[in-house]
């Protein structure tokens, strides 16, 4: 059996990894991000100001991961979205549109789910899979 293809993705446009695993791979026409919170890529500290910053910051570094991947968001095909608390889900979602499906462009697949606790107490975690 042939042994899959990946190829690395690290950008500095956001957070490096801080264990043993990558910010993205790809592998054949996909794109596999890591999930992102909302660490400043230059500070490595959670931003300040609530889901509304956290949403932003972790969009952006996603932005970050997948046009690093030679991708775009515009080409994201499914989402996942963990959120500390289903009570943020409409701010979250209000941002998230803004970067998924501006101009009433097609979002991609998602699903949302609320979770106990994020690493550094983070408020909200995506990941995302892209195509290529």
């Amino acid at each position: 059996m042939k042994p899959m293809s990946k190829q690395v993705i690290a950008t500095s446009g956001a957070p490096a990894a801080i264990g043993p695993y990558v910010q993205g791979i790809r592998t054949g026409n996909l794109l596999f991000t890591a999930g992102q919170i909302a660490l400043d890529p230059a500070t490595l500290q959670i931003v300040e100001g609530g889901i509304g910053a956290q949403t932003t910051r972790v969009l952006d570094n996603l932005k970050a991961v997948v046009e690093a991947g030679g991708s775009s968001l515009a080409q994201v095909v499914k989402t996942t979205v963990y959120l500390k608390d289903m009570g943020d889900f409409a701010a979250m979602n209000a941002i998230y549109g803004t970067y998924f499906a501006p101009n009433g462009t097609t979002p991609p697949a998602r699903t949302t789910v609320e979770v106990s606790r994020l690493p550094k107490d983070a408020l909200v975690e995506i990941e995302a899979v892209a195509e290529i």
